[in-house]
């Protein structure tokens, strides 16, 4: 089968996780690699073996190198529209990581390039490659819960409480990344609200910065934080289901905590990054006697986030797959959420 020449922008922390999973698919050779960090660009090209000439500090030359077959992108936010724009320019496939972009005016202006051009794009939402939930999606659309009414999502993680003195980093500046919390984490739950159920009708939501201030390492100075570190919001979504939104990273004792209940006529799920390979199925066996099994998730169910992107670069895109109108779509949502906030009202969707 046809290999994939890959060309890698953003050598931070997270590039190490993608550099594997493409590794793990056996079809990818990261054949060029850029970032505006030069040490970053030394050390990652050697450890790759990649040319001194395919280390690129613009990334517009990576992605208009005719050797670079399709392009990963794993940057802070404030860059996400500029490589897509860039990808759309010269026709280059990509797999770009979330939010898709900053604001929603980026978004908008990104539509009308695609509406002239369009590409194959992948956005990074991972968690719709997490076994649990691709297996309650297959359970709802089944109609094992009969008809869903109502249903809660939440992503928590802890790692900004104020107990833990978190200093000023990146994630915490407006101007990189747009938003906090809702971006970062908010992002997901608004995917996999779409991945269940379809689209948004109508919200209502909350955003609050309850930790105002954090030291700054270089000049140990405190520094305003002007991004949200929680959000929560309710919507109703295309087939009139209801739903509760929160999301935080000020919940100690949560690491990386995603989980969804859907609650229909005739049974209860529960799935959770916690157990990723199970979920949790409550259902009435008799009159009046409710069942709950703990159910192990199928292997069809079990589909990397690389091996999807394989299938959309062989011309077989999934169903399923986060392609760059999930991408507009969440920034959408995303921009609801923050107006709903702002102007202490109800947004249509």
């Amino acid at each position: 089968m046809k290999s994939y020449r890959i060309g890698l922008i953003g050598l931070g922390g997270m590039s190490h996780s993608h550099i594997r999973w493409m590794a793990e698919e056996g079809r990818y050779e990261i054949v060029a690699v850029s970032d505006v960090n030069e040490a970053a660009l030394t050390e990652k090209g050697e450890q790759l073996g990649i040319a001194a000439g395919k280390r690129y500090g613009d990334f517009v030359q990576l992605i208009e190198d005719p050797d670079v077959d399709a392009v990963v992108s794993v940057t802070p936010n404030n860059v996400h529209a500029d490589i897509v724009r860039a990808c759309l320019k010269v026709g280059k496939p990509f797999l770009a990581e979330k939010p898709f972009t900053r604001v929603f005016e980026e978004a908008e202006e990104l539509l009308k390039l695609f509406e002239q051009q369009p590409i194959d794009g992948m956005v990074g939402f991972s968690y719709r490659y997490t076994p649990a939930f691709r297996y309650a999606r297959e359970l709802v659309r089944e109609g094992k819960l009969g008809t869903v009414r109502s249903f809660s999502l939440q992503y928590l993680q802890g790692w900004g409480a104020a107990a833990n003195h978190t200093p000023y980093i990146w994630r915490f500046n407006k101007a990189i990344t747009g938003t906090g919390t809702l971006g970062d984490l908010g992002s997901h739950m608004i995917d996999m609200a779409r991945f269940l159920f379809g689209e948004f009708k109508e919200l209502s939501a909350q955003m609050r910065t309850l930790v105002p201030e954090r030291p700054d390492p270089a000049t140990g100075q405190m520094v305003k934080i002007e991004v949200d570190d929680f959000v929560s919001f309710q919507a109703r979504m295309s087939g009139d289901e209801v739903g509760i939104f929160q999301s935080s990273r000020n919940a100690i004792g949560s690491g990386n905590q995603h989980e969804v209940s859907i609650y229909g006529d005739i049974g209860t799920l529960h799935a959770s990054t916690l157990n990723p390979d199970q979920i949790v199925w409550i259902r009435e066996e008799a009159p009046g006697q409710l069942a709950k099994a703990v159910i192990d998730v199928p292997e069809h169910c079990k589909v990397s986030q690389y091996g999807d992107f394989l299938s959309l670069l062989d011309g077989t895109a999934s169903e399923s797959l986060p392609g760059f109108m999930d991408g507009y779509r969440n920034q959408e949502v995303l921009d609801a959420v923050i107006r709903s906030s702002e102007e202490k009202r109800t947004i249509d969707l």
